[in-house]
């Protein structure tokens, strides 16, 4: 062998025995505030998912096939954000949530598991919890440029973009008409 290999050889068996620990140029303290931030927006992902799909499957009224398909799309546009976001946290070299229970304790949006929830309170709620992940997601976006992680930001940027849509959406959807036209 030689010594680069020899060298190698125990780096190779630390890898393959240590923890989970990806390796990159972000400070140690970096890795920890990013991470814990995008564990909680993906925990509220999560829930804004569920809580989007419950909406989804109990729709009623006059409006129930629009809304009904509106909030099926913005739950898959929900649900799209999930890897990216957990991969991230890999990628700058935190841990992800690991279960329904781990998202449950790190969630901040509320659930909503009401029997009955009239459509236009369902927008309503749907609406504030889309603005405020909008709010959560630029307080992360902020960390991120803090700790120059232009990657994370750089997606960031996009998921605060479908939030601002999905809030729109939901809000010009809820609103009663002006009878007066203006």
């Amino acid at each position: 062998m030689s010594t680069t290999q020899l060298q190698t050889a125990p780096n190779a068996l630390a890898r393959r025995s240590g923890a989970l620990r990806t390796p990159t140029d972000l400070q140690a303290n970096a890795t920890r505030d990013i991470s814990a931030s995008l564990n909680g927006i993906l925990a509220d992902v999560f829930a804004l998912y569920m809580k989007t799909k419950n909406f989804h499957w109990h729709m009623s009224g006059p409006h129930f096939r629009d809304y009904h398909l509106m909030l099926d799309d913005q739950s898959g546009e929900l649900l799209a954000m999930t890897d990216p976001l957990a991969e991230r946290i890999r990628k700058v070299g935190g841990s992800t949530l690991r279960s329904i229970g781990h998202i449950s304790r790190s969630q901040r949006l509320l659930d909503n598991d009401a029997a009955f929830v009239e459509p236009a309170d369902m927008l309503a709620e749907l609406c504030e919890d889309n603005k405020t992940l909008a709010q959560m997601l630029r307080q992360a976006h902020g960390l991120c440029a803090e700790h120059r992680d232009l990657a994370t930001a750089s997606l960031i940027e996009v998921w605060i973009d479908e939030g601002e849509r999905r809030t729109w959406f939901l809000f010009e959807s809820g609103r009663r008409s002006d009878s007066s036209g203006h």
